[in-house]
């Protein structure tokens, strides 16, 4: 298939390094840099933020949560919106220029319009949610009253049994009708996550692309991660990138959209014939980790500079015990300073972090 490449590009002498191969540390300066952007010793700087308000979630889907007894964080333990909006203010200072709210699902945080206008205010270039799309709906013109951009909504089926056998709760109509919503108050190009699990939902892979082509809205298919909080992911479960592309290609011509040096996890490819686009999310087989420029705070405090890393660092804590802000800067900066050149999933070694996704944000 024309689009598709299996094989890594070749590294920029003067850029990031592409990793393709084992995850090995090469040891960093002593210190990372006390001027400029939020560099990391592999030259790759991180000018995105994704913001955990929660990691309670109104879903248990099968391959992020289990169906009962999940624990979750005291709600003393949450960053309250005060102490949010100060590290994003921070950051910006430090070069971020765009922010996601996650979870959990971050619509079941209580006035989270508030929060959205006090992180809008500081100035980013972009201002985007990720949501399951079950409040979306009533919310979704306070939202964008308060400076959200645009949405993403995950949906993982087109049909409403299976729909609810892999999210548990939940209804496929009242998603769909929140994506409507959500275009009607300009929450704007809306993008559709499906994450593709083999003998699940891969059969609706040509589904899917048909809706993309009928709504105008990219659908994103993604790699399923070794996230979920029962740990039972295998890796004869995830449907690769290559695969989902070759029987898209097969039916609707694609065309791999123009790299614009956007840093976005997201691989894009329009249909040839002009009936939208789609996005492919290649996690686990074609790893973007040497583009990376994403940093995660959890909803308890913590920075985290990869999905895949166990190492944090409170910045809850920091602030509670009366730090100033020189000191978040510090903590932002050794945070991606010390980061690794690959999440290392295919090595032999890779140990599955410890926190799943609706602990971290995705």
């Amino acid at each position: 298939m024309a689009v598709v490449t299996e094989t890594p590009e070749p590294p920029d002498a003067t850029g990031p390094v592409r990793v393709a191969g084992p995850v090995r540390r090469r040891r960093p300066a002593a210190a990372p840099p006390t001027e400029g952007p939020l560099v990391d010793t592999y030259g790759r700087v991180h000018t995105d933020l994704r913001i955990s308000v929660t990691d309670r979630c109104n879903f248990r889907c099968v391959y992020c949560m289990p169906e009962e007894g999940v624990p979750f964080l005291p709600r003393a333990d949450l960053l309250t919106f005060e102490e949010i909006t100060r590290v994003v203010t921070v950051a910006h200072r430090l070069g971020v220029r765009s922010v996601r709210f996650t979870g959990g699902e971050p619509l079941v945080r209580r006035d989270l319009a508030e929060l959205v206008a006090m992180v809008a205010d500081v100035g980013f270039d972009d201002v985007a949610l990720t949501t399951n799309g079950t409040g979306l709906a009533a919310l979704a013109p306070r939202l964008a009253a308060a400076g959200l951009r645009r949405v993403n909504v995950s949906c993982d089926s087109l049909r409403p049994e299976r729909y609810a056998r892999i999210r548990r709760r939940g209804d496929l109509a009242t998603v769909l009708a929140a994506m409507d919503a959500a275009e009607a108050a300009g929450l704007e190009p809306l993008k559709v996550n499906v994450v593709a699990i083999a003998g699940v939902n891969d059969d609706e892979i040509e589904d899917f692309g048909a809706f993309a082509r009928r709504t105008g809205r990219e659908v994103r298919f993604i790699e399923f991660m070794p996230l979920d909080a029962p740990g039972s992911w295998r890796r004869d479960q995830v449907v690769p990138a290559s695969d989902v592309l070759a029987r898209l290609d097969a039916r609707w011509p694609l065309k791999v959209v123009a790299d614009s040096g956007d840093p976005a996890p997201a691989e894009r490819y329009r249909f040839r014939d002009g009936g939208g686009t789609i996005g492919v999310v290649a996690s686990v087989t074609r790893p973007f980790c040497g583009t990376c420029n994403r940093l995660r705070l959890t909803a308890d405090g913590a920075v985290r500079n990869c999905l895949f890393s166990d190492a944090e660092r409170s910045l809850r804590d920091l602030m509670r015990s009366g730090a100033g802000d020189d000191e978040l800067e510090t903590a932002l900066r050794r945070a991606v300073w010390d980061k690794l050149p690959g999440h290392g999933i295919n090595d032999p070694g890779f140990l599955r972090p410890v926190r799943s996704m609706s602990m971290i944000g995705g």
